[in-house]
């Protein structure tokens, strides 16, 4: 038995969930912006999300998953500061890839975009009810 084709309901939901996993994204690579390490293996790389468009054949619908969280390739900033404690023997300092100017507009757009889908849920609820009221 195929499961029931998808409502507007269901797509904003999936899009909702997808919106949350990236804004959750950001804030971890914002809270671990200027962090340091002693090594460019122990550096804090920043989360990425992947997501995958999914068509529903019943509705026609499409909607997104999250199909992946990955870590960024980004090589972290060799910084040569040999009076840190976490200095090699070298005397360098690896510091997190992350942008925070960048992280914060993907924060502010996520959040917008999450707004966007709460008010579209909201509009479709609501012109459902006045449906219903009809006479």
């Amino acid at each position: 038995m195929s499961p029931p084709p998808l409502s507007i309901f269901d797509v904003a939901a999936h899009a909702l969930s997808a919106e949350m996993v990236r804004m959750n994204a950001s804030a971890s690579n914002l809270a671990n912006a200027g962090t340091v390490a002693g090594s460019a293996a122990a550096a804090y790389r920043p989360l990425q999300p992947v997501f995958a468009t999914e068509l529903d054949q019943a509705s026609g619908l499409a909607t997104v998953r999250v199909a992946a969280v990955r870590r960024s390739s980004a090589a972290p900033d060799r910084v040569h500061d040999p009076g840190h404690p976490l200095a090699d023997a070298n005397g360098d300092v690896w510091n997190a890839a992350v942008d925070p100017n960048a992280e914060m507009v993907e924060m502010l757009d996520s959040s917008r975009q999450y707004q966007n889908l709460v008010e579209a849920v909201s509009t479709a609820k609501q012109l459902i009810l006045d449906t219903v009221r009809m006479k």
